[in-house]
């Protein structure tokens, strides 16, 4: 099915109140509720779920099995494994409404979350961050950050291209892209 000026496979089911950009595929057995905007030239995985209010940049993919939930906000350039997982509440009960409750996430631009890995909810993946595959986040990823394990740990740093790159006397230079970077103020920037 083609709707408008994306592509979107016949067992999709896109609300008519949802916004989805230009180029954008959408595969099957996905779910777009009311009110997410998922930008241009995105791949929506099969069985993704984007619960209503979801906000999704530019180029965005996301892979297979999927449910990003109200309060996740997800910014340009971003790569989501399968399985990921996204939580909005920090304590649910099936018998307690805390939609009032809803703690946002972010992931911000560039940022890669790996297969399996669980994303619990109110912080904010930095940009250009990776997730390791089956990662538990319970805490903020500063920019550039490589974290592994459960709960997630800090192991080194990635340039933007996703390759490692190793620090000496507060400055890198990426093996691959040849990209620079400095540690200023306890942040990684490229300069």
């Amino acid at each position: 099915m083609n709707k408008g000026c994306f592509y979107a496979h016949y067992t999709a089911e896109i609300s008519d109140e949802a916004k989805v950009g230009e180029g954008t595929k959408i595969w099957q057995y996905c779910t777009i509720m009311k009110n997410v905007v998922v930008g241009k030239a995105c791949n929506i995985g099969q069985n993704v779920f984007l619960e209503a209010g979801t906000q999704i940049g530019d180029r965005v993919k996301i892979k297979n099995n999927i449910a990003i939930y109200s309060g996740v906000t997800i910014e340009d350039d971003v790569f989501i494994g399968p399985n990921a997982v996204f939580t909005n509440v920090i304590n649910p009960r099936s018998f307690i409404e805390r939609k009032s409750e809803f703690r946002p996430t972010i992931i911000k631009k560039g940022a890669t979350i790996g297969a399996n890995a669980t994303i619990i909810c109110g912080h904010s993946i930095g940009k250009y961050a990776m997730i390791g595959a089956g990662a538990v986040v319970t805490k903020d990823v500063p920019d550039y950050t490589l974290v592994v394990g459960n709960p997630a740990i800090k192991v080194g740093y990635v340039c933007w291209c996703g390759e490692q790159i190793h620090f000496h006397n507060s400055k890198a230079i990426c093996v691959s892209c040849k990209k620079s970077y400095e540690i200023f103020k306890n942040q990684v920037v490229e300069v």
